[in-house]
């Protein structure tokens, strides 16, 4: 009886095929509801997949926080080391002070190039939600762009 209906243009068959177009249409137009939709939903998956990697890597956390300690150790140190020369250098001779102001600045741009490894650190441990946009930065700063 169906295939008859659809043949002679019956108020049934006739609803079913007007269903079916706006059906095939409303899969033709992508709302910016849906974007918003499939954009929470990304973002949700996203966040699931940090939780997870990061229970499944429990067992590395000594090692990730012991370099991290160890990276910013040795940063601190550097910018440490380069206030205490830069105000010495005031208070010594002439020619050791330059020496002193010299070695600052070098030391200051050592400092300079770990900025970016610090970022990721402090992204990492504070603001692992947004370590996308963290990473980037970070990483164009390693490459110096």
């Amino acid at each position: 009886m169906s295939f008859l209906g659809k043949l002679f243009g019956s108020d049934k068959a006739a609803s079913s095929l007007i269903d079916n177009v706006s059906k095939g249409i409303d899969a033709l137009v992508y709302t910016d509801e849906e974007k918003a939709g499939d954009a929470a939903k990304s973002r949700s998956e996203a966040r699931a997949m940090v939780i997870e990697w990061m229970k499944n890597t429990q067992g590395q956390n000594l090692a990730r926080r012991l370099i991290a300690l160890m990276v910013t150790a040795v940063w601190l140190l550097q910018y440490l080391v380069m206030q205490v020369l830069s105000v010495v250098s005031v208070w010594v001779q002439v020619e050791t002070g330059a020496k002193m102001v010299q070695s600052a600045k070098i030391i200051g741009e050592f400092a300079t190039s770990m900025n970016g490894a610090m970022m990721l650190i402090l992204g990492f441990y504070f603001a692992a939600p947004h370590m996308g946009k963290i990473a980037e930065s970070a990483l164009s700063k390693f490459g110096g762009k």
